[in-house]
Formats: structure tokens, sequence, C-alpha cells
């Protein structure tokens, strides 16, 4: 089963995560899949590769409850059930 999970980046102190499509059996610095964003929570900032995480979702990625708020705020689930009712 895959994840979409945040991964710790950044030096101590100054923590940037990335997030990542992994498989749910891998350790949180484990390797990933696919890099599908970034999020700074110092900066409040979030860079997030739509398409990549609307074809994770779509294959049955399930995010954890971080990443799920992440994506929320961004509008992210909205676009996934365009894309659901549009294709049915």
């Amino acid at each position: 089963m895959v994840k979409l999970r945040l991964k710790r980046c950044g030096r101590k102190q100054r923590v940037v995560y990335r997030i990542v499509a992994i498989d749910v059996r891998s350790r949180r610095e484990g390797r990933d899949l696919r890099k599908v964003g970034f999020y700074d929570p110092i900066k409040n900032q979030t860079y997030l590769n739509v398409p990549a995480i609307l074809y994770f979702l779509e294959k049955g990625a399930q995010p954890t409850g971080t990443v799920h708020d992440i994506l929320r705020n961004a509008g992210v689930f909205t676009e996934l059930r365009l894309n659901q009712t549009q294709f049915t």
C-alpha cells in the first residue's frame, strides 16, 4: 500500500518537509516512490505537484493526517471529485 506522507529535511531547528509517495512499510526517511511536493511550516508555504498527487490518490494512495489537511487546504480533493465525476 502506498501512502502520501511527510519526509523531514532541512537542518536543526529549521525543518522543511517533502511530501512523498512512499510504501507503507518504509521508514520516514526511507526511499520514496516519488516526490510530490514540499511543506515549510515556518514560512507556511506549500508547493504541490497536483497531477502527481491526483494520480496517486486515484490509484488508492492514502494520505496521512497532516498531509490530508495540507491537501484539503490547497483544494486538491475538490479537483479529485471533479475528475471522478467527469469520467463517470
